[in-house]
């Protein structure tokens, strides 16, 4: 199963995430399961590490940060994000987005 869905009728992009917070810097750290893992510079606290996140998809895929919300997973480590209008060049993003890691690595 992949990390990532795009559903074209409703123009969304849905990505399963696994959040590891209080990372020494935000960035991807490859696969976790069926989800993308990614380290977050921010503690797990009034919701700084999901502001975080919002804040580095919001960079990443050159999006409005309105575009893009949590569905599932609000406060735990494994994370349902919706992208909503995502445009051209999203296929080549998530692409660069996972770093060269065995899709069975579960990198905890």
């Amino acid at each position: 199963m992949s990390w990532y869905r795009f559903d074209p009728a409703q123009r969304r992009l849905t990505l399963t995430l696994h959040i590891q917070p209080n990372a020494r810097a935000t960035a991807v750290a490859g696969r976790h399961g069926d989800a993308l893992k990614i380290r977050i510079a921010a503690p797990a606290v009034d919701d700084k590490a999901n502001a975080a996140l919002i804040d580095f998809l919001h960079q990443w895929f050159k999006l409005p940060k309105t575009n893009i919300r949590i569905k599932h997973g609000q406060r735990g480590r494994r994370k349902i994000v919706e992208l909503d209008n995502p445009g051209a060049g999203t296929e080549a993003r998530l692409v660069s987005m996972e770093p060269a890691c065995p899709a069975s690595s579960n990198n905890a």
